[in-house]
């Protein structure tokens, strides 16, 4: 696959997408976490070229709650948040949550970042909301009003900016990995206000997808447990 040396180079680790959601699965299991007892998320972009998780994620776990928004930022808040904990199995006397959160980039086989194929399209992008936040930046004027037309894209260039420096313009892989800490931070921070661990275990798992020319891939990120309160490092 001409790709995989392409990610090595870049990333050093990486997975087939099917493969790192397997592994997660599997090592869960290991936590007392089973399709059976758990209830499962999934926080990526809405591109359709994105949805090949969320796929994966129901054939090991069954459907998904889907927190999912543009470039993948957690804006579903607490109302989404209880919504989705109240789904959940209750499985001796314990409701258990599985988060899978990502962002997303494309890779092309000359190693173009943010380059890819779609049916019918020789040349596309992704993440597109990305690329559209760093043409406004690059081009100095950036309009921060919230949209009611256009609220995601809005709400996405507002939370990015926070974690800018005063007139930095990034490349689309930094920024890509800027917009995976953005997403984490939200959803924990939301988590640590709705969940209450006494009642519920969890586990966070993210990275980023990559959309390579054959297929996509897994890039992992951090990824714990928290068991009886106690967090744990997943090793995925």
């Amino acid at each position: 696959m001409v790709i995989k040396p392409i990610l090595e180079k870049i990333f050093g680790r990486f997975y087939k997408e099917y493969d790192f959601i397997k592994r997660s699965y599997d090592v869960l299991k290991g936590y007392g976490f089973t399709d059976d007892n758990a209830i499962a998320s999934v926080c990526v972009c809405r591109d359709e070229i994105s949805q090949t998780i969320r796929s994966h994620v129901k054939r090991m776990w069954g459907e998904a709650f889907n927190f999912s928004s543009l470039a993948g930022l957690f804006t579903a808040g607490k109302t989404g948040m209880k919504a989705f904990i109240s789904h959940a199995p209750k499985v001796g006397g314990k409701e258990r949550y599985v988060f899978y959160a990502f962002s997303h980039i494309a890779i092309d086989e000359n190693e173009n970042m943010g380059v890819c194929k779609r049916k019918g399209l020789e040349k596309s992008h992704a993440c597109g909301a990305l690329c559209l936040f760093l043409n406004e930046l690059a081009s100095g004027k950036i309009n921060i009003r919230l949209d009611e037309e256009d609220i995601e894209e809005s709400l996405l260039k507002r939370r990015l900016l926070r974690e800018l420096k005063y007139g930095e313009v990034p490349d689309l892989l930094t920024l890509t990995k800027i917009t995976l800490k953005a997403i984490v931070e939200d959803l924990e921070n939301i988590i640590q206000k709705v969940v209450d661990p006494k009642k519920a275990d969890y586990a966070v798992i993210s990275g980023i997808q990559i959309h390579g020319p054959e297929e996509n891939y897994i890039v992992p990120d951090e990824s714990y447990v928290i068991i009886d309160g106690e967090r744990k490092k997943l090793e995925i």
